[in-house]
């Protein structure tokens, strides 16, 4: 009596599956290992957008932006100084400030009704071209 339904896979077989996949490798993670700083920008982009909705929910409640001094703290824990947070939500706007990609905090600053949330980008320096360009709100 003989048994079916089991039989191995040649050293062929195996073979040609190995060539495959190393070619596949070979398309496909060059494109993906180019693109980390490319991720991060994205990244940063997605924060500053969400701080910056919180910071208009935070206008809402009460009446203005936080003030330069105030800062993104103000989204976290309620502010003190001028101008004064009148209807801060006790939940907060935000349950932590966000660092960007390259681990530094996102600058903001405040004056005449407008405000500027960003970051520096991968050189940390102001200015800058590609992924090492400023990041800002104002350009999302």
């Amino acid at each position: 009596m003989k048994v079916s339904g089991i039989e191995g896979f040649t050293l062929i077989e195996i073979m040609v599956v190995v060539v495959i996949l190393g070619v596949l490798g070979a398309l496909i993670v060059p494109n993906i290992i180019g693109r980390p700083d490319e991720a991060r920008v994205t990244a940063a982009r997605s924060d500053i957008q969400q701080v910056g909705n919180a910071l208009e929910l935070y206008r809402l409640d009460n009446g203005q932006y936080p003030s330069t001094d105030q800062g993104l703290d103000a989204l976290v824990d309620e502010p003190t100084g001028y101008p004064e947070a009148r209807n801060w939500n006790a939940d907060g706007y935000l349950k932590r400030l966000p660092e960007d990609p390259w681990t530094e905090p996102y600058m903001y600053f405040s004056e005449d009704r407008t405000i500027e949330v960003y970051s520096f980008g991968a050189d940390r320096k102001e200015g800058g071209e590609g992924v090492d360009a400023d990041i800002r709100l104002s350009e999302l």
